[in-house]
């Protein structure tokens, strides 16, 4: 299995520049990050800056966010937000150059909240046509779109894989899977062992949080060992990427992973 680490919520006592460094001394040669901008449409030489960060640390983009808006004040993403294709269509062009230098080719498409005042068919139906056009944006550099249902957000209507599976299914494209977040799927009831036993073809990259808590394996009592047998046996070759707060210091949260690298 290919482990890589988040780097929006591992080493956060880092500044985001220092972080991949960090994350090679930890013994990882793949990071992942959600949007590393505060903008859109970043500067280029805040660009330039984060990619040299990660090259120069040696490291492999296993998987990077578009933008999603305003993830502090709730926000979940622009695919089903009408109005905001432009800052979508920006953050997707900026992504597509970033994953050309450092070789991601796994893109995190979040789906979006309900809006207040919006019908929510006309928000799906958006969602079906932006994520069909940037799937095949995407697909020009052999990169591929993941949905990835989430917890703790009323207004975000991914709860479940059978959320997500749904959406993919209708789009159609070969290059849009499901991120497989098993706290997310733990947190909102849905089965990660049913889903990989089920569908594991069409799991595009998984990430890995303990829970309750959303603290490194072992804190909890989700089956992580199970889920990653499940997964080998299922002939899963993409990331997994770890996405959890970690209970102490960042660099003392991969013990149980002793053995797996």
């Amino acid at each position: 299995m290919r482990y890589d680490v988040n780097l929006s919520i591992l080493f956060t006592e880092l500044p985001l520049l220092a972080r991949a460094e960090a994350a090679r001394a930890a013994g990882f040669t793949a990071v992942e990050y959600w949007w590393p901008f505060e903008t859109a449409s970043p500067a280029d030489r805040e660009v330039e800056a984060f990619v040299r960060s990660v090259a120069d640390a040696g490291m492999t983009l296993a998987s990077l966010n578009f933008f999603a808006g305003d993830m502090a004040a709730g926000d979940r993403g622009l695919i089903s937000w009408i109005g905001r294709e432009a800052e979508l269509a920006d953050s997707v062009a900026i992504a597509v150059g970033i994953a050309e230098r450092l070789g991601c080719r796994t893109f995190n498409a979040l789906y979006g909240n309900r809006l207040p005042g919006v019908d929510p068919a006309a928000q799906d139906e958006h969602a079906l046509s932006t994520l069909d056009e940037v799937a095949a944006r995407v697909a020009g550099i052999g990169a591929r779109l993941v949905l990835e249902p989430l917890s703790a957000v009323e207004a975000y209507p991914l709860r479940t894989a059978a959320d997500a599976f749904a959406v993919i299914d209708k789009v159609g494209r070969d290059n849009l899977a499901l991120l497989l977040d098993v706290y997310h799927l733990a947190v909102n009831g849905d089965d990660a062992a049913a889903v990989i036993a089920g569908r594991a073809a069409g799991i595009g990259h998984v990430q890995l949080a303990d829970a309750p808590g959303r603290h490194e394996p072992g804190t909890g009592s989700l089956d992580i060992e199970g889920y990653l047998t499940g997964l080998a046996d299922a002939g899963y070759e993409g990331y997994v990427g770890l996405e959890y707060v970690p209970a102490g210091a960042s660099a003392e949260s991969f013990g149980w992973l002793r053995g797996r690298r």
